[in-house]
């Protein structure tokens, strides 16, 4: 943005800047002029601040000033009708200090509900391109009275001494899901600062370690946690993932270490430079689908009082349609919004560095303002073209809560969008616990689901696996529940996932008996080593990797405590597992036929293969549990053939597995046994791997084993 506003500054300079300057007139005690209404929001020029808002129903509109923390504005200034253009109202006020004030909006025009208008001027309204919103700073706190949002002016002058993206391709990302207050909040973290950005900063030797190298950030646009506050059991319940936005625009400043008047956003970006620094990307969910203000009987603090019938899907009688779940439903692809929408990801691409977006219910930025699923909808495919936007990675979840599930099928525009395969998740959570008729289906996820994903119609690169994210159980709850424990949602665990597809491994919850946690742990591993070795984008949720536990819990949007805070007492407890992680993220990366196409195999091993309990067995029955998965091609050197066999045995049942013959003077040696224990589950010398000189191996119960083909015995 400062970029843009730079070069805004030359042009205005070079066409007579008195003309767009010079004070024209006095309002409410200040000089003013027209201004620039092409730049929506609130900005610093040369000798004032711009003010631009759109309104399409106005009739007036006043913009009302506010000394920092006071309950008065200092002053209130009508945007005369020579500062309108069409619908957007702009004026240039001089001689405002941007460190001394805040700003909001009041929007007179019609009211009437049941056509969706809520225009009145007694709603201070934030503005919805503010650039940081005041009020928020402090985590679990605001005043029990008189809360209004309000904007602030952020003028960042960042360093980011010359660090830029990785640029890493998106079949070679390892993306690891975190929550910014949960990763570190836990006293067992050891950060200086604890729930913020830089307590992140903090762990990026951890991060860069574990070998993952991209960082997907749970919602980091302002929200309000104290929304839907509450206490039940003693407890206060408050809206701790962050998906009710309160606005896109604004970092959330609860997640800062300190407060930063002016400079809201500076200490995202110092995290964002550091973690470009040591080669990770990052990735921001972001909402677009609904906002914090609700339905009907929701609050009017920004887009309804600016333009309720704009900003939102409004039924004939003026209620909300309700796609999200949350009780509105943005209406995406309206010109306005859809604009919105572009100049906000512009925004964090250029402010922030970011290098890609998941799209939370991205199904929702496919539908019409009737909300009718687009064949084409003009806002994803702005998205997938816009030269801004060129490099970025765009992720869908495609499905929303209106019923619309477009896993395979999201306006995609080519190559250029990904999707949380939800699919993969289903089908190996089904055949990693043992379910009957799953094997075809959970063949064709490691080989990157082919059948959804067609490489001719979406690249190679259309799919993110993952097995456990934010929403659900975590890894390690998986396998130790067979339900959900949402009691401490006060919900009467009615709210969550019911079908969870996880088994508890014979007891319920947390217990004594060592074969039922050998069991456990055993199946996290056949999780990981499975996940890092499908084609496709591999995510996980933080914490997964050292067996982080929400109690059974699979939906903890609302639990800022032990139940959401990742407890690292766990990773010295479970260090075997983390290990584990560690060595298949770097078994992937030091595999590059895992990740995608190479150059064809010397042996002339096709490039990938399908195979049972006998090789070049595919022909999967409703009772297969053993199936096995071969990838061949070069290695990064093209010095040798790089061959990799994945044996899987669900069953409860040992079977003797017979691998596919490799060419004279290669072998099979076992780099992965999960059945095996931490000495021996994984080997990371190929010298030190055992061989199988016969070319059959015994796959104990509900294990994996990974082979690699090398010369010599």
């Amino acid at each position: 943005m400062e970029t843009i506003l730079q070069n805004m500054e030359s042009v205005l300079r070079v066409r007579n800047r008195k003309s767009f300057f010079h004070p024209m007139r006095e309002i409410g005690g200040f000089k003013t002029c027209p201004g620039y209404c092409l730049q929506n929001g609130a900005f610093e020029l040369p000798g004032g601040i711009n003010f631009t808002i759109t309104s399409q129903g106005a009739t007036s509109v006043e913009l009302v000033l506010f000394k920092r923390r006071q309950s008065e504005p200092f002053a209130v200034l009508p945007f005369p009708d020579e500062y309108r253009v069409g619908s957007v109202y702009s004026m240039i006020v001089f001689g405002l200090q941007i460190d001394e004030f805040e700003y909001a909006y009041r929007i007179g025009g019609p009211y009437d509900p049941k056509k969706g208008l809520l225009y009145d001027k007694k709603n201070l309204l934030l503005d919805p391109y503010a650039r940081a919103v005041a009020g928020q700073s402090a985590w679990g706190t605001r005043p029990q009275t008189g809360f209004e949002y309000r904007g602030r002016i952020v003028s960042s002058n960042f360093d980011w001494h010359g660090v830029r993206s990785p640029h890493i391709e998106m079949q070679d990302l390892v993306i690891y899901e975190t929550h910014v207050r949960g990763f570190t909040r836990h006293e067992s973290s050891d950060v200086t600062h604890p729930g913020t950005f830089d307590g992140l900063m903090e762990k990026i030797p951890y991060l860069r370690d574990l070998g993952v190298n991209a960082v997907e950030l749970m919602p980091i646009f302002e929200f309000d946690e104290m929304r839907d506050m509450r206490v039940h059991d003693g407890k206060l319940l408050l809206d701790y993932w962050g998906y009710n936005p309160v606005a896109f625009f604004a970092p959330n400043t609860a997640y800062s270490a300190e407060h930063e008047f002016t400079n809201e956003g500076d200490e995202l970006r110092r995290l964002v430079r550091a973690l470009h620094k040591n080669g990770m990307e990052v990735i921001l969910d972001v909402v677009f689908n609904h906002t914090a203000e609700g339905n009907e009987d929701g609050s009017i603090f920004s887009f309804k009082g600016v333009d309720n019938s704009v900003y939102y899907l409004l039924e004939p009688d003026g209620k909300y349609y309700n796609f999200s779940g949350c009780g509105n439903t943005v209406n995406c692809n309206h010109p306005v919004v859809h604009q919105m929408i572009v100049e906000c990801l512009r925004y964090w691409v250029i402010e922030y560095r970011i290098d890609g977006f998941r799209f939370d219910l991205a199904s929702i930025l496919g539908r019409n303002e009737d909300g009718t699923p687009m064949h084409n909808p003009p806002l994803l495919e702005s998205l997938a073209a816009d030269p801004l936007l060129a490099g970025i990675k765009l992720i869908a979840e495609a499905w929303d809560a209106g019923g619309l599930y477009q896993v395979g099928s999201f306006p995609s525009r080519g190559d250029r969008w990904a999707e949380w395969n939800g699919k993969y998740r289903d089908d190996l959570r089904c055949f990693l616990k043992g379910d009957s008729g799953m094997a075809k289906a959970t063949s064709y996820r490691i080989l990157g689901s082919q059948d959804l994903y067609p490489p001719t119609k979406r690249g190679e690169c259309a799919s993110v696996n993952f097995i456990t994210c934010h929403d659900g159980f975590t890894l390690y709850d998986l396998y130790t529940y067979n339900k959900k424990h949402n009691d401490a949602n006060g919900w009467d665990n009615t709210d969550g996932e019911s079908n969870n597809n996880s088994w508890n491994c014979g007891v319920e919850g947390e217990t004594d008996r060592q074969d039922v946690n050998d069991l456990r742990r055993r199946l996290q591993k056949n999780a990981a080593a499975v996940l890092m070795c499908s084609r496709g984008t591999p995510m996980f949720l933080a914490g997964d990797e050292f067996g982080n536990t929400q109690f059974g819990n699979n939906n903890a949007y609302c639990q800022d405590n032990e139940i959401s805070w990742l407890d690292w007492n766990l990773l010295e407890k479970n260090r075997s597992l983390h290990d584990f992680f560690r060595y298949m993220i770097h078994f992937r990366k030091k595999h590059p036929i895992l990740r995608g196409h190479t150059k064809p195999a010397e042996s002339r091993f096709p490039e990938t293969s399908l195979h049972s309990a006998k090789p070049w067995d595919a022909n999967y029955q409703e009772d297969t549990r053993v199936i096995g998965v071969t990838f061949a091609g070069r290695n990064e050197d093209d010095t040798a053939d790089d061959i990799v066999h994945i044996a899987l045995n669900s069953h409860w049942e040992g079977h003797q597995v017979q691998l596919p013959e490799l060419p004279d003077g290669m072998y099979w040696r076992i780099a992965v046994n999960t059945f095996n224990g931490p000495e021996s589950d994984c080997i990371e010398n190929i010298e030190d791997m055992p061989v199988s000189h016969s070319g059959i191996v015994w796959l104990e119960p509900r294990s994996v084993m990974i082979l690699v083909a090398a010369e010599g015995k």
